[in-house]
Formats: structure tokens, sequence, C-alpha cells
């Protein structure tokens, strides 16, 4: 078997099938008035009259498009070929499409799809043609055509022998395009033929995330970049959150276009237009409310886990080529999952003042294994404030053991001893049986009021309460207010 330079036969020619590009034309004509007159020629009354039909008789009117192509064909010399006929024409478009002239930028995403004839340039057949094309990258070899259980029999003198290869790029960076052909010659030779064509693939847009929490609302921002020299219509940018989220696309028109009826919206998802991004840089910004989502009405645990999704984004050039990507998974804040959670169900707005109330508040057990008794107090401050709002009867509170994902409700009784906004801390869990004292619940805030019924000159009682910095008057159904020296009137 002969494989030397040189001594072959056949030869591998490749060509990139890709869509044509618009022929333009740089727009080079022009009108002729622009020639003879400036452009204040018009303001004088009597050129405004009499040059118009002076040059129509010499020049092809504008307003005629038909009129004008004919005299067009009529005149061999092609003395008006740079005449603005159509007010299109100075676009450039010349109506021809271009097929590549060059390999052109491959894009990840993108399909690669290739023209390859294998040519015989010799004076006499070869036979038994076994021809191979695969393509190399930096991690793998992928196969695109084998004959060698289906060899070509014979290529003629001066013939060829053309097949078409496709691949989806996935990989950034080289790519190899390999070609070999095992044939015979006309001495009856065994020879092999190897051709290398190499290209590099591209990145055609970058992807940039940024996460913000708020509360139990995880917001993601994407901001997509076009990085080719062409524009590209996105089809489709769909974020795919992981099985403990929900996701939701934000859009601003959704939230100012309320007038619009119900048809129009059930239309624009059907036929929802493409999102255009410009080429050179251009950007468009998406923006997803995230949630954390319960699996057959039951939490599950994800401690430590921050994966939130990944894109699915999809897209087509100027000429309807497509692509798509998917990107890498979107990480977002650690989940620090609690295994007992305690939570406010209930809290009252108003209190007064050394008079008893209650909290509701909720004892979740987020483990897959039955935990407790537990017991719940009001821990001491670290620092030498005086707490103003203290359990009202037993210190501690015990609570029996939680099955597994179980919960239960439960109030604690509180007393408050001073006026004004009020916070509630040191609301503790202990595990009596792990002896294991969970973090204490974040701080509340109540706020004080005490009522006071004052006698007034005329031996009319009035009712007032004080809240904070504020006196508010009770009158029959009305109450009147007065706070910070202003007076306000509210059912």
């Amino acid at each position: 078997m002969s494989s030397s330079p040189g001594t072959h036969s056949l030869a591998f020619r490749v060509m990139r099938l890709c869509r044509p590009s618009i022929h333009v034309e740089p727009p080079l004509r022009l009108d002729p008035m622009d020639l003879f007159v400036g452009e204040d020629i018009f303001d004088d009354p009597i050129a405004s009259t009499n040059l118009p039909p002076l040059i129509s008789t010499h020049v092809p009117s504008s307003s005629s498009s038909a009129k004008a192509i004919s005299s067009d064909s009529a005149d061999l010399t092609f003395s008006s070929r740079f005449l603005l006929h159509h007010p299109s024409d100075s676009i450039g478009l010349s109506g021809l499409l271009v097929l590549p002239q060059a390999f052109g930028a491959i894009y990840l995403g993108e399909t690669f799809c290739s023209y390859i004839s294998i040519n015989n340039s010799s004076s006499f057949e070869v036979r038994e043609v076994v021809i191979k094309a695969e393509i190399q990258t930096e991690r793998q070899r992928i196969l695109l055509l084998d004959t060698s259980k289906s060899a070509v029999e014979t290529i003629r003198a001066g013939g060829r022998y053309d097949f078409i290869v496709e691949h989806d790029v996935k990989e950034l960076g080289a790519h190899t395009l390999v070609c070999t052909a095992l044939y015979s010659d006309g001495d009856g030779e065994r020879k092999y033929l190897p051709q290398f064509f190499k290209f590099i693939v591209l990145n055609p847009l970058s992807v940039r995330t940024k996460v913000r929490v708020v509360k139990e609302t995880t917001f993601l921002e994407a901001c997509i970049e076009n990085h080719t020299k062409s524009n590209l219509y996105m089809d489709q940018v769909d974020f795919e959150p992981t099985q403990n989220w929900s996701a939701t696309m934000l859009k601003g028109d959704e939230l100012s276009d309320n007038s619009s009826q119900s048809s129009d919206h059930s239309d624009r998802q059907i036929f929802k237009p493409p999102v255009l991004i410009k080429s050179g840089g251009g950007i468009h910004n998406y923006l997803y409310r995230l949630k954390m989502s319960l699996i057959d009405s039951a939490p599950v645990k994800v401690q430590g886990s921050n994966i939130l999704g990944k894109f699915q984004i999809t897209w087509r050039t100027n000429l309807g080529e497509p692509g798509r990507l998917q990107t890498q998974q979107i990480l977002g804040t650690p989940i620090t999952s609690k295994d007992i959670e305690l939570q406010v169900v209930e809290i009252p707005s108003v209190v007064g003042i050394n008079k008893p109330f209650s909290l509701l508040l909720k004892l979740t057990n987020q483990t897959d294994t039955e935990q407790g008794p537990f017991e719940v107090w009001l821990s001491e401050s670290d620092s030498h404030v005086e707490k103003v709002v203290m359990i009202n009867g037993l210190q501690i509170m015990v609570l029996p053991r939680l099955e597994a994902f179980g919960s239960t409700e439960f109030r604690l009784n509180l007393v408050a001893t001073k006026l004004g906004v009020q916070r509630i801390t040191g609301i503790t869990v202990f595990d009596k049986r792990e002896k294991i004292t969970h973090d204490p619940l974040p701080d509340l805030e109540v706020c004080d009021l005490c009522y006071v019924v004052l006698t007034l000159v005329d031996n009319k009682q009035f009712k007032f309460r004080f809240c904070g910095s504020g006196l508010i008057l009770l009158v029959g159904y009305a109450e009147i207010a007065f706070a910070f020296g202003e007076k306000f009137l509210s059912p």
C-alpha cells in the first residue's frame, strides 16, 4: 500500500454549504437634477415652474419605473445606468444572491454542512474506492461517512464522486475535517490518500448572569451579547430550572399593557416574534423570577446545593440559518437548609400595654427522621438593654416529637411592658433528645398601645389611646389622630 504524496490519482475538494448572502452594490446612482442645479434652485419661482419640465424631456422620470426600465433596455450605451429610476435603487440591493466565496466563520451551535468531491485527475479509472470522512477535535473523533461496507466500484478518468456530510458543532476551538480514500489505481496498486482541512469554531454569543435574592424569591438576570458579524433573531431563550425551582420570565410590556385584549395576548403567545440582537456587540436582557418548589407536597432537602438551572437558546441568522446553544448550570447562592425551622404564622399588628397577646408559630421538621421533643423559651439578650416583651405564664413551653417532614402549630403567650414599637427577640427552640439549641427566630416588631379616659371642662368624656409618639382620640365612629403635630381623619 502506498501513501506517498504527489503520486495519487484522486484528490478531495471541500466546499462549505451554507445559505447565500444578499448581493449589495455600492449605491453610486444619483438624481440627475443634483448635477445641474443646487438644492436652493427651487426657491426661485421662475425656476421651480420651468426647470422640471425641461429636465423631464431629457431624463426619464423617477416616478415611472416601468418607463425607465424600458428606456434602459433600449439604450445599448448604458448612459443612464447610474440614474435613480426608483427610490429603492439608493439601497444598493440588486436582487441577486451570492454563494459563499470563502469558508467563512463557523460558530458554536450551528450545523456544519460540507459538500465534498473526490476527483479522478488521471487518465485511467480507479476501482474499489473506500471513502471515510470524520471530524477531529481536541476531545474526540466523530465519524461522518464510511463506505467500507459499500465501496465505490469505479471512478472514471476525469470523473468524480460527490457526497455531503453534516455535523452539529458542540465544541469551541480547532477542528479538522479528515478525508481519506483507499483505492486501486490503473496498475492495480492499492493506495491510501489522506487529506486534512482545518477550521476554527468561534463563540457566537456570551451569556452573563446576575443572581439576586430578595427574601424567599430569587431573581436571575441574563445578558446575551452577539459576537457574530450578522444579526441574530432569538427564537427561544428559555431557562430550565432544576427540580427544586420554578421559573417565570418577567416582561415589562406585561406590566404596562393592561388594556390589551386576551385574544391579542394569545396570538402573541402563538406567533411570538423573534428578538433581534444586532451584530457586532448587540445585547438583550432577560429577567426571571425563581421560587423554591415542592415535590409531591413534601419539601426536598437540598443542603448546600446552589444549582439553579440552565438556558436553552435558539436563534436564526438573516436568511434563516439556525443555531442552538445550551449553557452550563447557573449557580446561585448556596442553600443552607435547617433541620428544624421555626416560622411565624400570625402576629397581631397592634397590642395593648400590659395586656397578654399570643403569637401563632409553626415548627417544621425538614429531615427524613423523627425529631424532638422540643422546648421553646425566650433567651436572655447579651446586651444590657431591658427586655420589654416577655412570656406571660410558664417560661418554657414543651412540644412533642415531630415525624419526618412533619410540622406543628402552637401559640406563645407574651406581654409587652412599654409603649412604642417594640422588638420580640430571642425565641429559641431546644432539642431535648439531641441536646441542640437551634438558631433563634429573627426579631419581630409589635406596636404597644395605652388607652386613657379624660374628662373635659364641659363634663364630656373622651377616650384616648397612646401609640408610640402619637395620641389618638376616639369620638363615636370616627378616630382623630394627632401625631407629630399633624391631624388626619381615619374611618
